[in-house]
């Protein structure tokens, strides 16, 4: 929604079914698709799944699971593309020279750091600090799991799809997805960044 909002025609791939998705897309490997069709776009923006890297896989539901790591085989497929690219991941992630994006910086009230690797140059907002914001007061959410990072100490009322819907401002998702998305004012800022290169 975001690269959309930027000025952007977008196409989804997905190898799950994305009823929501609401774009333009097709269901397939995103990987061979970017192999065989990737030529065809102005620019690819690539999610690899980011359980391998995220923070919890060390909890209890997702020990002994194997998740794929799949960024190195992404950004190579994207370099052979030969078009400009970004790649989404979460904190820690092996991304190179990323840009860190969180909901502050565009004055959300959204716990939610995403970083943004690029064959492009381009740098971050002004990251104004928090001011007190903290996750479950005064409508600032924690948009990942099940929204309750403090194990039972966030209220109920910052964990409904409601509050992640007015914190995120997506609202078309199932609070499943929501968990899984990037923020639209995120790729809004990458997409608006990308198209000043593109048009140069």
């Amino acid at each position: 929604m975001g690269y959309h909002r930027a000025g952007f025609d977008v196409f989804g791939v997905d190898i799950k079914p994305q009823p929501r998705y609401p774009f333009e897309r097709i269901q397939s490997d995103a990987l061979e698709y970017v192999a065989a069709h990737g030529h065809e776009f102005d620019a690819i923006h690539a999610s690899p799944p980011c359980q391998h890297y995220s923070a919890c896989k060390t909890m209890h539901t997702c020990q002994n699971k194997e998740y794929p790591d799949l960024i190195a085989p992404t950004r190579d497929l994207l370099k052979k593309s030969g078009k400009p690219y970004v790649i989404e991941n979460v904190k820690g992630s092996p991304l190179i020279g990323p840009v860190k994006l969180t909901g502050i910086m565009f004055n959300l009230k959204l716990h939610r750091e995403r970083w943004f690797e690029s064959s492009e140059f381009f740098l971050s907002p002004e990251l104004p600090g928090y001011c007190g914001q903290v996750v479950g007061k005064n409508g600032f959410v924690c948009m990942a799991g099940h929204g309750d990072s403090g194990r039972g100490r966030i209220p109920a009322d910052h964990r409904t799809v409601a509050a992640w819907k007015s914190a995120s401002g997506i609202d078309w998702m199932t609070q499943k997805e929501m968990a899984q998305a990037i923020p639209p004012a995120y790729t809004e800022y990458i997409g608006k960044e990308l198209m000043k290169i593109l048009k140069r």
